[in-house]
């Protein structure tokens, strides 16, 4: 295994999964539940987003070949969606953009997707597939390692970071996090399109 490659894929699902950035949409979302029941569904949530992470890399492609891309394309597109994502988070709507689920805990919708197995995550999750699918055990320790992390802040360090952060310590790290997403971002769309001017 490439430990570089590992550890670079790792980070950057982490960053498009943006757990810091989550939490407090997490926990606007999770207001009515009671304390000793939130963390149930945090971890419910986390799970189901899980599941479809790892569906995703497993049959994405399929979906992929049915449509005649190939991952030039996907590259650059994916590329696209993340540096949308990234500004998104540099410069934030002044509305939010998850409707008011019914009434009591939210299941699947907001948290699950897209909050977490959102399309920004699912595309490069793809991307990941696509770029070598003969290392398809290294991409699924990478979707793990990522979701571990992202479990670990939302589900264990949530009350605590907000405490800690704060609203504008919160913001300011999703700022950062955008910052870097944009440089990666960019970089993907340069290697797709130095790939296709190649070809």
């Amino acid at each position: 295994m490439d430990l570089a490659l590992f550890v670079s894929t790792v980070f950057t699902l982490t960053l498009v999964m943006d757990p810091l950035g989550n939490i407090p949409l997490f926990m606007t979302a999770l207001k009515g539940v009671s304390e000793e029941r939130r963390r149930r569904v945090i971890a419910r949530e986390l799970f189901i987003a899980l599941g479809i992470m790892v569906f995703f890399l497993l049959f994405g492609k399929y979906f992929v070949s049915a449509l005649g891309l190939d991952l030039t394309a996907m590259a650059v597109a994916g590329g696209i969606v993340l540096f949308l994502i990234a500004v998104q988070m540099i410069f934030p709507p002044h509305h939010s953009h998850f409707a008011e689920g019914p009434e009591g805990e939210p299941f699947i919708v907001p948290l699950a997707i897209p909050l977490v197995a959102g399309p920004s995550t699912l595309t490069t999750v793809l991307l990941f597939s696509l770029r070598d699918p003969g290392r398809l055990g290294m991409w699924l320790g990478v979707v793990g390692v990522a979701w571990l992390i992202n479990a670990a802040i939302l589900a264990g360090l949530s009350g605590w970071l907000s405490r800690l952060l704060g609203r504008r310590g919160l913001l300011a790290m999703e700022k950062l996090m955008g910052m870097i997403l944009v440089a990666i971002s960019v970089q993907m769309i340069m290697t797709g399109l130095k790939k296709f001017m190649a070809g």
